[in-house]
């Protein structure tokens, strides 16, 4: 377990010292109105205290990918006991904080009209697709991937068709989305947040130390190397950090911390909410992956159930480590995780769709007439991955493509604001053009995309990320600060 520890260790220590760093360049100010109180309107602008804001937060931005992500992420071997750690400190917790705490200095502005305020009209139009497709499939994803879990580890019913427990079991999802979407943030989220975040602390620390009390066996990276381990070929970049995205940095945590930012009470409260949550993400990563190795070390799961079954092995690890009461309460916090990102997903989308296109949400109307549209759309979506043979299939891979996507932009926006506000832009520049390597590399070579031979797409993909740096450099340097930034 020594390589396992050592990525606790980078985690929790590299937090401390990078999140001081960031903070101290963020200067946050306790005296500076936030928009929750400047724009106070008891439905979205809505001051709530740090620890509320936290809970939230944490629930928000972790879905089933830090479980499902880093179950399939290990099968390249115990190097994801340290890229997840460094990962998440330098890239995913300091791309959460920054969304968040630019959010907080341009009035609760979501992330389209950042990208707007930073990269210019045509990249927000550009953007503004992404994000509403990103929207949409982390809203059917958090439909599918809890309630097949429910149905399958809690009802232990069949979940692999469109039958009548499916339909009920996803309708019940479906209806407290649409609640949670419409109504005042402080009355359905705020409310049974604490409830969730119990099951979900109780789920990761279960998991965390039933990797020591049942001794699960953890190889090392140096029993293993770093190279050519993953069981089915797959290259280590790009597939680990679009199948670890959640874990180590995701785009859509930075539209979550957007909506955050307009109930935040306090500048100094953004390092506790927005940095150290995601590091809480990193741990519940680094716990599942670590639990997903022993499995298969220990004879309780192969790596085809890693590959093609990690929803069916967050069932085994659980009820192996907890037993059968601990296993269902671990089982349902990881429910939990996914439940509270999908509804928050569709309410940012709704936010997001009425500032684009100018629609007052205030007027209960505007916000059910954007919110039924959003829904039957995913309603949609979700008929086809399930109706389809490879549809779920697909639904992810194209998810976990977007979200990196998403990442990207907004790196670009933090960059340019870094630029402008003369802040250390490389700690933006770096992570941003790592990224653009890792999706350039994988829609050129995948089958959804341009199925190019690895080579020509590694050629491709390190000419795009050199442009997408030189691009973006260049033009914060070049506009303007007075016209675009406020403060």
């Amino acid at each position: 377990m020594i390589t396992f520890i050592i990525g606790l260790v980078i985690l929790f220590v590299g937090a401390a010292i990078y999140g001081s760093i960031c903070e101290r360049i963020m200067k946050p100010n306790s005296n500076v109105k936030t928009p929750a109180i400047k724009l106070h309107d008891g439905v979205d602008f809505v001051p709530m205290n740090k620890w509320r804001n936290t809970l939230i937060e944490l629930l928000d931005i972790a879905g089933t990918g830090p479980v499902l992500g880093p179950i399939q992420g290990i099968l390249f071997g115990p190097i994801a006991f340290l890229t997840i750690p460094i990962g998440c400190v330098l890239g995913g917790a300091f791309h959460d904080y920054m969304s968040g705490m630019i959010s907080l200095r341009n009035n609760g502005e979501q992330m389209p009209m950042l990208v707007k305020r930073f990269l210019g009209g045509g990249t927000y139009k550009f953007y503004n697709v992404f994000v509403c497709f990103l929207m949409l499939l982390v809203g059917a994803v958090f439909i599918y991937t809890p309630g097949d879990l429910f149905i399958a580890h809690i009802l232990h019913a069949d979940a692999s068709s469109l039958n009548t427990t499916v339909v009920a079991v996803y309708g019940v999802i479906f209806v407290y989305y649409i609640i949670a979407t419409l109504l005042p943030i402080d009355k359905i989220i705020g409310r049974i947040y604490p409830i969730f975040g119990l099951i979900l602390l109780l789920s990761a620390v279960g998991i965390f130390f039933g990797l020591f009390i049942n001794d699960y066996p953890l190889k090392e990276i140096w029993e293993t190397g770093v190279a050519n381990v993953h069981p089915f070929g797959e290259n280590f970049i790009p597939i680990f950090f679009i199948t670890v995205a959640c874990g180590i940095t995701s785009g859509f945590h930075s539209t979550q911390a957007t909506m955050i930012a307009r109930t935040v009470e306090n500048e100094k409260h953004g390092r506790m909410i927005y940095y150290n949550t995601m590091i809480a993400e990193g741990f519940i990563a680094m716990s599942w992956a670590g639990a997903a190795m022993g499995a298969v070390y220990s004879g309780l799961a192969t790596n085809e159930n890693l590959s093609k079954s990690a929803a069916v092995v967050v069932g085994v690890i659980a009820q192996d480590m907890l037993g059968s009461v601990g296993g269902m309460v671990a089982v349902l916090g990881v429910i939990v995780l996914a439940i509270t990102s999908g509804d928050t997903a569709l309410r940012s989308l709704r936010l997001m769709l009425g500032e684009a296109l100018h629609i007052d949400q205030r007027k209960k109307i505007n916000a059910l007439a954007l919110a039924a549209v959003i829904f039957s759309i995913v309603a949609f979506v979700l008929y086809f991955a399930k109706t389809d043979k490879s549809g779920f299939a697909l639904l992810w891979r194209y998810f976990s493509w977007v979200n990196e996507t998403i990442a990207v932009f907004a790196f670009a926006m933090i960059t340019v604001y870094m630029i402008r506000n003369k802040m250390p832009y490389f700690m933006a520049i770096i992570p941003g053009t790592f990224y653009m390597y890792v999706i350039s590399t994988y829609i050129l070579h995948a089958q959804i995309g341009f199925g190019f031979s690895y080579t020509v797409s590694y050629i491709l993909a390190a000419v795009a990320a050199a442009l997408y740096a030189v691009v973006i450099v260049k033009f914060g340097q070049s506009s303007s600060d007075s016209s675009r930034n406020l403060r």
